[in-house]
């Protein structure tokens, strides 16, 4: 018996409508299915309908057309029963909290007593333990990605989403962010949405990469990435792996190409 997608997006459309009366049509006809424990990556410039795909995916919008499933169910059934991990760009850790309050805050909003060996655990894989009573304000921008990321994964979501969680750090810290998203993946594999701008990122971390079109946002290509896991920084020094994040660039100017 065939399971159900973890994700399912059938034939998606949406439309926003702007202050002066006019309607913009952000995404066109998005038809996308997300296997159970599968890390997929949407990889767009910006404008493409990257993040407003995630945020219907995470309740947080409803489509204008079409109709989309998580784990079998509407996503605002599965956002409700606190099935859900989502990270954005912007940590939005609260600054009065420590960073073992803000981890553990999920479960203080969900009503559930505090798992403190699971809160500890967690700082523990993401490098924070020796920062578990500072605040935000103390930490670097990574290791405040770090704490989100693990706010994100404390009730021990069925769908993690990743809204351009490490887009505003610099390269290097974003190539260290990315071996830790890495080792965390790697030892629970949930199944997992990244959306990016970044070739080199998606390319990393992903089993498959969605390419989207902007002007409305459509899929524009499919990708299958090769390389097998568990993976480390060496794949990224590899020809291979140069040659198929060309190929990416190229389909993403391709895009903007049939636009001008």
């Amino acid at each position: 018996m065939q399971r159900v997608p973890a994700i399912e997006l059938s034939h998606v459309s949406k439309t926003f409508q702007l202050n002066d009366g006019r309607n913009i049509l952000a995404l066109d006809d998005i038809s996308l299915a997300i296997r159970e424990g599968e890390f997929v990556a949407l990889l767009g410039p910006s404008g493409c309908g990257k993040s407003t795909i995630l945020r219907l995916i995470a309740a947080l919008a409803t489509p204008s057309a079409g109709q989309i499933r998580v784990e079998g169910v509407a996503p605002a059934e599965l956002s409700r029963a606190h099935r859900l991990g989502v990270a954005f760009q912007d940590a939005a850790l609260l600054p009065w909290l420590s960073i073992a309050a803000n981890i553990s805050l999920p479960f203080r909003l969900a009503g559930y007593p505090v798992d403190q060996a699971r809160v500890d655990d967690l700082i523990r894989r993401v490098g924070l333990a020796d920062f578990a009573h500072a605040r935000p304000s103390q930490l670097s921008g990574g290791m405040r990605q770090r704490a989100a990321i693990a706010r994100a994964l404390v009730l021990s979501p069925e769908v993690l989403l990743l809204d351009e969680p490490f887009g505003a750090l610099d390269a290097v810290t974003r190539r260290s962010m990315n071996l830790e998203l890495m080792r965390l993946w790697s030892a629970q594999q949930i199944t997992t949405l990244l959306i990016t701008h970044d070739v080199a990122e998606a390319l990393f971390l992903a089993d498959r990469i969605i390419v989207l079109r902007p002007r409305p946002g459509r899929i524009a290509h499919e990708v299958d990435v090769p390389f097998p896991r568990p993976r480390d920084a060496a794949i990224m020094r590899t020809e291979q792996f140069h040659s198929m994040a060309d190929t990416l660039t190229n389909m993403l100017a391709d895009g903007f190409d049939e636009q001008a």
